[in-house]
């Protein structure tokens, strides 16, 4: 009894489980280890970059909960039609397939020019950020035409209940393609002006994933609006 005494007096921080090392092993100091307990983790803090668009995701979730609201009101307005058109009177899906085709293309080319930006490569970026833009912009004119001809038909928001709840729907998706847009023309001037630093990466990152959100809500929309609302 009195040798394990003695082997603890000499062994003041002997702790086999280490149960005294996570709180900093009850002195004033931390040990080795503490890093893991009052770090951010096993390899340290995260870098800023995915710090920031981790932030950016939590906003686009809050966007995409607005689209959520919006998509119930036009579940719940589809059948209001106050004698009007019918969504299948109106619906032209050959022509809204070519709208989705240019977004996707859009999208798969954004991320073309990603990768480009991650290499540093200036021209390539610089092209694929063109040529996002300019399939952004079909969509664009295609669903303002589209727009159009429907209003141009007595078809227009103040016709019915169900007609102001798509242009609602799909409008506030348009105006999102604007902003991108405007914001594609913006990026694409800084990185001609500064280069790849980090905090334009930072942002391309933050368009990148704008742009992409913009896509899975399209095709949300493409599928609850178009194709079940063309077969009814």
């Amino acid at each position: 009894m009195s040798d394990a005494v003695t082997r603890a007096d000499h062994h003041p921080h002997h702790d086999p489980h280490k149960l005294g090392r996570a709180h900093g092993g009850g002195h004033g100091h931390h040990g080795p280890d503490t890093k893991h307990t009052i770090g951010a983790g096993e390899h340290g803090p995260a870098s800023k970059r995915i710090i920031v668009g981790y932030g950016f995701w939590i906003f686009l979730l809050s966007d995409i909960i607005m689209f959520s609201a919006i998509f119930a009101t036009y579940a719940v307005l589809h059948g209001a039609t106050a004698g009007g058109p019918t969504s299948a009177q109106l619906f032209d899906l050959s022509n809204v397939a070519i709208e989705t085709g240019c977004l996707l293309i859009s999208s798969f080319i954004c991320g073309l020019a990603m990768i480009a930006a991650h290499e540093r490569h200036m021209l390539w970026t610089q092209i694929g950020l063109v040529f996002t833009g300019l399939f952004g912009l079909a969509f664009l004119v295609l669903e303002l035409r589209e727009f159009a001809d429907m209003i141009a038909h007595g078809a227009g928001p103040q016709r019915s209940a169900f007609l102001s709840s798509f242009f609602t729907l799909v409008g506030c998706h348009g105006l999102h393609v604007t902003v991108g847009l405007l914001w594609l023309g913006t990026m694409m001037a800084q990185v001609w002006a500064k280069g790849f630093t980090q905090p334009i990466q930072r942002r391309l990152l933050c368009f990148s994933l704008f742009w992409h959100a913009l896509d899975i809500i399209w095709v949300a929309l493409f599928t609850i609006v178009y194709l079940l609302g063309a077969g009814q």
